[in-house]
């Protein structure tokens, strides 16, 4: 019998191929854009800050001499991107059947049991990203169990903000608490841009905010009523930043269910930026990838022992990363 998995259709580059063209299904973060994909040659990468001094210059006679420029800081820092790989494996009864000597549509059969596996480990790697991704956003990278992969306040040396909304008490003026959270991260822009400032909450801090007897005022003029017959969990705007409720959750290899945003909190960050946010992707440890470009996804297969089916191996190795942690502002009810 041929075996189909010899088939160059099944090589490393083929499968790594068809599991980046599966759809993502997960991420909210991968929606927004926040973190676009920055590939890596290497297993680590170094973070460059320089402390940048903008002075004003002053006028002086035609013919003197010019200010002399003063350079600002340099600190590097250095990060290990994790390592995620995930296993699977396709049974003999998975292709039970397919026996057709030299046939094509043994291929394809075989390439859809693949397609199959690779889809449910693509989705796996999907949510894990979404919850290294959060913790960027959040400054605390955690792993999958809860333990921490980076803190990214204490890398840079920056305390973290927190902003109570203080969101029971009804004369609290939410308008005034929210200019202070643009101010706080407008202020430690460091010279980038944005375009705007977004704010992922929990179910808890959403409804908080939109029962509040403030905005509740304000939700009435919003769009002449419009906010009675749309979903404005996906996003409304007020005083300057757009909320979102935002429910994603996973369950950790022990059975425990981990939601990506504590009850009662919500983050907020800037969009638009240049290179405040960003992933990078590492390459894979295989031969074939020493030195290459990383890639989001990596898939690889090889027979069990005995041809008691087939081993399929998946793996990525990112590293979301916020290079401005004073950015990042969490907003508590």
């Amino acid at each position: 019998m041929q075996n189909p998995f010899s088939n160059p259709a099944f090589s490393m580059a083929a499968l790594t191929a068809a599991i980046n063209i599966l759809p993502n299904r997960y991420g909210r973060i991968e929606d927004l854009g926040l973190m676009p994909a920055k590939p890596v040659r290497q297993r680590q990468v170094i973070v460059e800050e320089m402390n940048g001094v903008l002075n004003l210059l002053p006028t002086l006679p035609p013919g003197a001499p010019g200010t002399v420029g003063v350079r600002g800081k340099r600190t590097l820092r250095s990060f290990v991107i994790p390592h995620i790989p995930h296993d699977d494996v396709v049974l003999p009864e998975e292709v039970q059947g397919i026996r057709a000597f030299g046939s094509e549509t043994e291929t394809e059969a075989v390439a859809g049991v693949i397609a199959r596996h690779l889809e449910t480990m693509r989705n796996k790697h999907a949510i894990t990203l979404e919850h290294l991704r959060m913790g960027a956003l959040k400054g605390v990278i955690l792993d999958a169990d809860g333990s921490v992969l980076y803190d990214l306040f204490d890398e840079f040396d920056i305390t973290p903000q927190t902003i109570a909304f203080d969101l029971g008490n009804a004369g609290t003026n939410v308008k005034s608490k929210c200019l202070a959270t643009l101010a706080a991260i407008e202020d430690n822009l460091k010279g980038e841009f944005m375009s705007g400032v977004h704010c992922l909450c929990s179910p808890e801090f959403f409804t908080a905010l939109t029962g509040h007897a403030k905005v509740e005022k304000a939700f009435e003029n919003w769009q002449q009523g419009a906010i009675l017959i749309n979903d404005v969990r996906r996003g409304f705007t007020y005083a300057g930043i757009t909320f979102e409720e935002y429910r994603g959750q996973a369950t950790d290899p022990s059975g425990t269910t981990r939601r990506f945003i504590a009850a009662g909190e919500a983050h907020a960050f800037p969009l638009g930026t240049v290179d405040t946010f960003g992933t990078y992707f590492a390459p894979a440890d295989f031969n074939e990838t020493v030195n290459t470009i990383g890639q989001t996804l990596y898939a690889k297969q090889e027979p069990r022992k005995f041809d008691r089916g087939t081993d399929l191996h998946t793996q990525s190795n990112p590293l979301p990363m916020c290079h401005r942690p004073g950015v990042l502002v969490k907003l508590t009810v």
